[in-house]
């Protein structure tokens, strides 16, 4: 039996991850110049929205959730200077504009509604009737107006041999064809918050001490984003606080990272394969938060192989019990939704990982 500390093993999973570095990367290539010719085309024909730039580096408009699954969020324009909202009253339209009986029930924990009074500045198109009921910047609406402009840069910009719209879905998703095989793309308009930390994020807890309160302020200045991709609510996002979060783990010389990417490749081959994986890389992430945080000192992560079964012991009880918190906003469940029947299956493959934990080099 081979155990994970053994260094054939060891090498030929960061073998592995590499390739599916340089893959991913290939792809992201492809994508990013796909995305930056339909969003400047989108910006031409609509103020509202921003050109996603190209970037010979990251591009933190693009988050791969999978290999073959892709988070675009493209930035809107004309809202600047947000402030929470000063009172909350109930919410009795339909996305048609009728007059209900019953109120709207309020935002989940990782959702939040949107005003247009919420920004100091705004531009007018802002308050058009095409994205907005009663004074709330509708998600749906804003989709609606999103997707038919995506619709024709596909066709102005000659695109439509190789990106073709996902039709039946709330949010706007596109396919698209790339050297290393079709991936789909949800585009989601954000409207990023770069000066303020949302209210429903409360981090960190009382008494924990990681990361410390140093790092907590610097990962709370970079804001957080709203995303279209629901019908009446916006979702919160983090992904910079995220980003920059997963950039500190190791200051101190650990193996958290080299844990997180093979944990994400073993993910991706066996565990949880497949175009449209019930387990993304972000729900691996917030895995990885989770165990820093109970697991905050450098002693703990000196061991390879003692560290990669903490933190996979650790996915096997959030699938088991169809349980994940929001690293940031801890009433949330990011699997609230999921197939059971999926967790399930992949709790079962991490079971058997566990018991005998052996890594295939076939």
């Amino acid at each position: 039996m081979k155990s994970p500390t053994e260094g054939k093993v060891e090498d030929c999973l960061l073998n592995k991850v590499d390739l599916r570095c340089r893959r991913i990367s290939q792809a992201v290539e492809e994508v990013q110049k796909v995305i930056h010719h339909l969003t400047t085309e989108i910006s031409h024909q609509d103020f509202r929205f921003q050109a996603v730039l190209y970037s010979d580096t990251y591009n933190e408009n693009i988050k791969v959730l999978a290999p073959s699954q892709f988070l675009i969020t493209v930035p809107v324009k004309g809202l600047s200077g947000y402030k929470e909202a000063s009172k909350q009253h109930w919410r009795y339209y339909s996305l048609q504009g009728a007059r209900l009986s019953c109120p709207l029930r309020e935002p989940e924990d990782l959702q939040q509604w949107l005003e247009v009074e919420q920004f100091m500045k705004s531009l007018w198109q802002w308050h058009e009737a095409d994205v907005t009921i009663e004074g709330d910047i509708v998600p749906a609406k804003v989709l609606q107006v999103f997707r038919k402009l995506v619709e024709n840069a596909i066709t102005n910009c000659h695109l439509s041999g190789k990106v073709s719209m996902l039709a039946d879905r709330t949010a706007v998703w596109v396919a698209m064809e790339t050297s290393t095989g079709q991936v789909e793309l949800e585009l989601a308009p954000t409207v990023e918050i770069p000066t303020a930390w949302s209210k429903k994020a409360r981090w960190p807890r009382c008494l924990k001490r990681w990361p410390s309160p140093e790092r907590v302020e610097y990962i709370k200045s970079f804001g957080f984003h709203l995303l279209a991709c629901s019908n009446y609510y916006w979702q919160l996002s983090f992904f910079r606080a995220e980003k920059v979060l997963l950039e500190l783990l190791d200051e101190d010389g650990g193996c958290r990272r080299k844990c997180f990417r093979v944990m994400r490749q073993l993910k991706e081959e066996v565990w949880c394969p497949g175009r449209r994986p019930v387990i993304t890389s972000h729900h691996l992430q917030t895995v990885l938060f989770w165990t820093c945080e109970k697991y905050p000192h450098f002693k703990d992560w000196q061991v390879f192989s003692k560290a990669f079964l903490r933190l996979a012991r650790k996915l096997h009880k959030c699938v088991s019990q169809h349980l994940l918190k929001h690293y940031f906003v801890r009433k949330s469940n990011l699997l609230r939704g999921a197939s059971s029947s999926e967790l399930d299956a992949v709790a079962q493959k991490l079971t058997a990982f566990l018991r005998n934990p052996q890594i295939s080099l076939a």
